[in-house]
């Protein structure tokens, strides 16, 4: 399995502090999640039919004419390359990892591109794969660009996919309103703007066919009730979603503005915050020594990724950690 954040039980092991007693900045997710409501005892006992609610509610909050609900778009990213013949797929890099070792099986011949060259590799892929806004740099693609690149690869029958699980916070470039194009696949998360990665609940937005396809592939039962239940009243609470964008904006800035001030040159989201680093092991054990779990990246993209503090005694462990690591180089 590949590593990814919120692995917390293994800093706790590793490390020898209970879990009770970390600061867990490694996932960038929203860690002011969505106020589940109380689930009915029917979501419980039985199987989980398909909700056509919950299929609404995802099309009226991201703009999109037809979405399928998928346990997590985990399951859409290790699905969809086996509903395509062996082709050329580009993948933009650095990325969120699953989406390359996923692409690379199949008979798919895999490559990985720099965002800059992106545009240079369009004529000479099958599948071209973008996360907008990337994790974990943060690096947006603007939305003509896409759309642009879309059209290329329809002509032939290929796919643009975008995994636009961070994009909640960044919603000027999305094209899920342009998922009914022919060639284009958009992928949408609950997890991290809504705070409910525990759900194990995402979205696909594409052409109808394409979908049914998904659908069969995935199979039945993907999503739990209590999962669909949840999610709908997530999508369809316009006032939370208003507030909390706000919240995240300013949280956002002052968590850039923390790690400027300590002379990191950082990009990212509202949610997260990267910076490159030749050598970041000794910082991300300086972290973990004080109780403070962030994301180490040692391929392609080397360096750091943290997210943002639950309350102010999380700012505060945090900038201690910073300071303290300044003080000692």
């Amino acid at each position: 399995m590949l590593e990814h954040g919120g692995n917390l039980r293994q800093a706790a092991a590793r490390f020898d502090r209970p879990l009770e007693n970390w600061l867990d900045l490694s996932a960038g997710l929203n860690p002011h999640g969505f106020p589940a409501p109380a689930i009915g005892a029917h979501a419980w006992h039985r199987l989980p039919e398909k909700d056509p609610l919950l299929a609404e509610a995802a099309s009226r909050y991201y703009g999109a004419p037809d979405m399928l609900a998928v346990a997590g778009t985990q399951a859409a990213i290790q699905a969809l390359p086996r509903l395509r013949s062996p082709s050329r797929v580009v993948i933009a890099a650095p990325s969120y990892a699953e989406h390359a070792h996923h692409w690379s099986q199949h008979g798919h011949r895999a490559r990985e591109v720099p965002f800059a060259r992106l545009d240079d590799e369009i004529a000479s892929c099958d599948v071209m794969v973008v996360c907008n806004p990337n994790n974990p740099t943060g690096a947006i693609v603007q939305r003509e660009q896409l759309l642009a690149w879309r059209a290329q690869l329809a002509q032939r029958d290929g796919w643009l996919v975008v995994d636009e699980a961070f994009a909640d916070v960044a919603p000027a470039n999305s094209v899920a309103e342009m998922s009914g194009l022919p060639g284009l696949v958009v992928l949408s998360s609950i997890g991290k703007f809504f705070g409910l990665a525990g759900l194990r609940t995402g979205f696909v937005g594409a052409q109808p066919q394409l979908l049914a396809q998904l659908e069969a592939l995935v199979g039945p039962w993907t999503v739990s009730g209590p999962a669909q239940l949840v999610a709908r009243a997530a999508l369809c609470d316009r006032d939370w979603q208003a507030k909390m964008r706000q919240r995240l904006a300013d949280d956002g800035a002052r968590l850039r503005a923390v790690l400027r001030d300590r002379g990191l040159a950082t990009s990212g989201t509202d949610l997260f915050q990267w910076w490159p680093m030749n050598e970041p092991e000794p910082m991300w054990r300086h972290f973990a020594e004080r109780g403070i779990w962030v994301r180490l990246f040692l391929q392609a993209a080397r360096g750091i990724r943290v997210g943002l503090p639950p309350n102010e005694t999380g700012w505060q462990r945090l900038i201690k950690a910073l300071t303290e690591w300044n003080n000692q180089k």
